[in-house]
C-alpha cells in the first residue's frame, strides 16, 4: 500500500471511529463497556474485572486533539470526571490504563495541577499492590499473582514518582519491571500470562495462566501488553534495560506473525482447530502491538530494526483498516474494531469489539499519520 493509499485509508477508519464512539454516548450516555455481544455493546455479560473505562474516554481525548472538535473535549471531560473516584480503587491493577488515558491528557492540555495531582494519586494507590517478599505489584486475582498487564500500568507508579521525586516509589516501579521480566518474559521473547508466588516468602512458584492456551504458551494480547508497556518505560526513564526487553518482545512478535499480519489468539493455538481455542483471530492483540512497535521503532539504535518494527506495524494496521477487521461496512455493528477477543476460556467478548482494540487502534492510526506528516 502507498504512503497515498495508507493516508487516504487510515483517515477514514478514524472518521469511521469517531462516528461509532458519537452513536456509543448518544445510545448509552455515562457508560463503559468492555466488550460486544453480536456487535452491540449493551448487555449483561460478566466483567471480570471492571479496567477499561480509561479507553473510551482517552479515544475522545484523541479525537479532540486530532481534530480541535470542542465537543469532543467537553465530552473527554465529563467522562474523565466519572472516573475520579477510581484514583482511590485499590481493587485493580489497572489503574494505568484508566489514569494515564484521561486525566494525564487534560492535565497536558491545560497545566491545571488539580488534574495532575489526581493522576499522581492513582499512582500512589497503585504502588500500594506491591509485595516486598517477591518484588512485585499483585494482580486483581490475589497477592499470589503477576498479570503481564501490569507493565502497562506501571508507568503510571514512575509517572508519580518523576512528578513527586519520590524515589521509593520509583523503586518500586523498577523492582516490579525487573521481576516481569525474570519471571514472565522467555528467553525467546515470548511472555507467560501470570506468575504465582509463595505469598510468605516471595519465593516464585510457577507460571500459569487465565486468558491463554495453556501455562507454557503465549497469550497474543500479553505479548502485547510486554511489548508496549516495557517501551513506556523506557520512555519515561530511558532505562536502556527496559526497551531491551521490549525489543526481544518484538522479535518473538515478527517472528511468529501469521502471513496476514493479524495474530491470533494465542501464538500456539492448534490452527487445525475451529475457534474459539483453535485458529481465533485477535485484532485487539494487533492493535496493541502496532502502537508499541510504532513507537520502539523511535527508540531503538538499530536503523535496520526501527525500519522492520515501523514496516510490521503498518502492515498490521493495513490489515485491521480492511472491512474483514473494520466495522464500516457491516451493518448493526456498534464497535469499531471486528474479532477481537476478551477472554477465551470464560466465553466473554470471543470474536467481539473489545474496548482497548478500539482505544489502539485509533492511537496506532493516530501515530501513523502523525508519524507520515
Amino acid at each position: 500500500m502507498s504512503d497515498e493509499q495508507r493516508r487516504s485509508c487510515y483517515t477514514r477508519a478514524l472518521e469511521f471511529a469517531e462516528q461509532q464512539v458519537a452513536d456509543l454516548v448518544e445510545r448509552h450516555p455515562d457508560y463503559f463497556p468492555i466488550y460486544t455481544v453480536d456487535g452491540k455493546w449493551r448487555h449483561d455479560g460478566e466483567l471480570w474485572t471492571d479496567w477499561t473505562g480509561g479507553f473510551l474516554t482517552g479515544m475522545m481525548w484523541q479525537f479532540h486533539q486530532r481534530t480541535g472538535d470542542t465537543e469532543w473535549r467537553q465530552r473527554a471531560e465529563h467522562y474523565s470526571q466519572l472516573l475520579e473516584y477510581r484514583k482511590q480503587d485499590e481493587g485493580v491493577h489497572d489503574l494505568g490504563f484508566i489514569f494515564l488515558n484521561s486525566y494525564l491528557p487534560w492535565y497536558r492540555l491545560t497545566r491545571e495541577r488539580k488534574y495532575n495531582d489526581i493522576v499522581i494519586e492513582a499512582g500512589q494507590t497503585l504502588a500500594k499492590r506491591f509485595r516486598h517478599q517477591g518484588r512485585y505489584l499483585c494482580s486483581f486475582v490475589g497477592p499470589e499473582s503477576l498479570f503481564i498487564d501490569i507493565m502497562m500500568n506501571v508507568p503510571l507508579i514512575f509517572y508519580a514518582a518523576n512528578e513527586t521525586l519520590d524515589q521509593q516509589l520509583g523503586r518500586v516501579a523498577t523492582a516490579h519491571c525487573r521481576t516481569t521480566r525474570d519471571r514472565l518474559v522467555r528467553e525467546d521473547g515470548s511472555t507467560a500470562h501470570e506468575g504465582v508466588f509463595d505469598t510468605e516468602t516471595g519465593v516464585f512458584q510457577h507460571q500459569s495462566t487465565h486468558q491463554g492456551l495453556n501455562n507454557e504458551s503465549c497469550w497474543a494480547r500479553g505479548l502485547g501488553w510486554s511489548l508496549y508497556g516495557y517501551s513506556q518505560c523506557f520512555a519515561i526513564t530511558n532505562q536502556v534495560e527496559f526497551r531491551t526487553v521490549a525489543e526481544r518482545n518484538a522479535g518473538y512478535w515478527i517472528a511468529h506473525l501469521p502471513d496476514d499480519k493479524v495474530p491470533y489468539w494465542d501464538f500456539a493455538a492448534d490452527l487445525s482447530q475451529p475457534p474459539p481455542r483453535g485458529a481465533q483471530k485477535e485484532s485487539s492483540a494487533g492493535a496493541i502491538a502496532a502502537s508499541g512497535l510504532l513507537d520502539l521503532a523511535n527508540q531503538t539504535e538499530s536503523p535496520e530494526s526501527a525500519a522492520v518494527y515501523r514496516e510490521t506495524a503498518l502492515q498490521m494496521l493495513d490489515a485491521l483498516v480492511d472491512p474483514e477487521y473494520l466495522a464500516i461496512d457491516t451493518t448493526g455493528w456498534e464497535g469499531i474494531l471486528k474479532h477481537g477477543v476478551y477472554h477465551t476460556t470464560k466465553e466473554l467478548g470471543v470474536d467481539e469489539s473489545v474496548m482497548w482494540g478500539e482505544f489502539f487502534l485509533v492511537e496506532a492510526l493516530t501515530k501513523a499519520l502523525a508519524d507520515r506528516g
